[in-house]
């Protein structure tokens, strides 16, 4: 299961992506406002990584004005790698080499088909394992040690 979120932002955009990885066979939880009035994204990015890191939804999509601030957010939940994505083949590196759960774009940054373009790039990539596996363990060591 995917979980998905949005600020005022991204509300059009979040259906979008939610279709689109719909459309793909997959199962989306909306953690996202419907609202275009201001919401604040670091609850939205809290809520949406606590279900990854959990295990409640294996990957997620989170959408806001630029994908900073929700990737920011998100990366404070252990367990979390989120990478904020303006194109499709930083994503799909995200996946391969980092093993990225968590991918975030700008509403106000990129279009709907290149948001497309991005998730289909992230979806479709492997993790790589290997030389990768020991430094996405070393950025879990690194959680580890903080307080």
């Amino acid at each position: 299961m995917y979980a998905i979120g949005n600020d005022h932002t991204g509300v059009d955009l979040k259906y979008i992506i939610k279709k689109h990885l719909e459309e793909k066979g997959e199962t989306v939880k909306d953690f996202g406002t419907e609202s275009t009035t201001a919401s604040n994204y670091p609850d939205i990015a809290e809520s949406v990584a606590n279900a990854v890191a959990s295990g409640e939804c294996e990957r997620a999509v989170l959408i806001c004005g630029t994908g900073v601030g929700m990737s920011i957010a998100a990366n404070k939940v252990k367990g979390v790698r989120a990478v904020c994505c303006s194109e499709p083949f930083s994503a799909k590196m995200s996946k391969e080499h980092n093993n990225a759960n968590v991918l975030c774009f700008g509403a106000r940054v990129i279009g709907n088909e290149m948001a497309k373009m991005i998730v289909d790039s992230w979806y479709e990539a492997e993790f790589q394992g290997g030389r990768h596996q020991t430094r996405v363990d070393i950025i879990s060591d690194i959680e580890k040690r903080q307080k």
